[in-house]
């Protein structure tokens, strides 16, 4: 698949496709996105937002939640603020997300099924890394949106001037539903 992806790409670059694409590094609409990498959400996102290439930075991880208030996707906040001049954030979940529910045990028995050695699962919990709770999911999707929300807001790093909302949409129809107004 990779090889027909990579021809693809080629014919792409002569075909000059690329330049319907043509903008700049800064977010015409100053926002940034968090939210998950669910392929539903890839075109059906930017559609029912009526957002488009260049009006916005999308940053994607599983389950669009930061996890650690040191992870990438604050990182990625960070630069967008500071770097690249975004002044408003939406934090954006969505109804039948595979996180929701993601069990830890579940995640170590796939890892070992696919040859992932019971010593190096040891080495990392001896290295200190909670695994349980690294591969644990969310219970509720409008709860991990408002925990995102809140450790965004209240990050020592954050821009005090920065709005920060939380929704979910729905995968079906694409609605979102405000869970924490943007503030």
């Amino acid at each position: 698949m990779i090889e027909e992806i990579l021809q693809y790409n080629e014919r792409f670059v002569r075909d000059e496709g690329y330049k319907k694409f043509e903008t700049s590094k800064y977010p015409d609409k100053k926002i940034a996105i968090v939210t998950c990498m669910d392929t539903r959400l890839v075109d059906l996102l930017p559609a029912a937002l009526g957002v488009r290439g260049g009006d916005v930075k999308m940053i994607k991880n599983a389950g669009g939640t930061v996890t650690n208030p040191f992870d990438s996707v604050i990182r990625s906040i960070l630069v967008a603020v500071y770097e690249l001049g975004v002044n408003e954030i939406m934090v954006i979940g969505h109804t039948d997300c595979g996180v929701q529910g993601m069990d830890a045990a579940h995640m170590l028995r796939l890892m070992r099924e696919r040859g992932v050695s019971d010593e190096h699962i040891s080495l990392m919990r001896h290295c200190g890394i909670d695994l349980d709770g690294w591969l644990h999911g969310f219970d509720d999707t409008s709860d991990a949106v408002a925990g995102t929300v809140d450790l965004i807001r209240n990050h020592p790093l954050m821009a005090a001037d920065v709005k920060v909302g939380g929704y979910v949409m729905d995968t079906a129809t694409g609605r979102l539903s405000v869970i924490v107004p943007s503030a």
